[in-house]
């Protein structure tokens, strides 16, 4: 995972934010309707300004999003949600949703989905990117120490070859084995 959790986390927020303002501003009312996406990820000139992986996601997850059931996602609702997000980060389902529509690295949403029950530090089911960084930190700390211990593990030769001055059995090398009826 290269890019840190609070990078991930805002990425969703603002890439959903602004696809929902893009929208917004080509159907001017008071707010975004379902019909209003499916219009716009439908029309050929929208194709190089409309992020379709989000627009799919504000369409596939419409009546989530529409709280109050008036048929419109309302700015209001939009903010919340997106603050939702910043705050108390994405679900599992929310990072799956988001993996499949291609808007981020498959690699990435890839690997926080397979820890995400290590990630998710206080269980509530969503990981926020303080969480997401906190992994990530945790990670390459291990592979540093992992690292070490593998350069002092290849580098003391003793520990394949043995120590000949050692007369202690436990201190005999890999090879000791082979060389222990020999020595008295």
């Amino acid at each position: 995972m290269t890019s840190s959790g609070n990078s991930i986390i805002n990425g969703i927020t603002s890439g959903l934010s602004n696809t929902y303002a893009y929208l917004a501003s080509l159907y001017p009312q008071d707010g975004v309707t379902f019909k209003n996406i499916t219009a716009a990820r439908n029309d050929n000139t929208n194709y190089l300004t409309l992020n379709q992986s989000f627009a799919s996601y504000l369409q596939n997850n419409f009546s989530t999003l529409d709280k109050d059931g008036d048929g419109t996602i309302s700015a209001d609702e939009m903010n919340k949600f997106s603050q939702t997000l910043s705050t108390a980060g994405v679900s599992r389902e929310e990072l799956s949703q988001l993996a499949s529509t291609g808007a981020y690295s498959t690699n990435m949403i890839s690997k926080i989905l397979e820890n995400f029950d290590e990630i998710d530090a206080n269980h509530d089911g969503r990981v926020t990117s303080a969480e997401i960084s906190a992994f990530q930190y945790d990670c390459s700390k291990q592979e540093k120490m992992d690292e070490e211990n593998y350069k002092k593990a290849t580098s003391d030769m003793s520990v394949f070859y043995g120590d000949d001055s050692s007369t202690d059995v436990s201190e005999y090398s890999i090879l000791s084995y082979r060389y222990k009826n020999f020595k008295s």
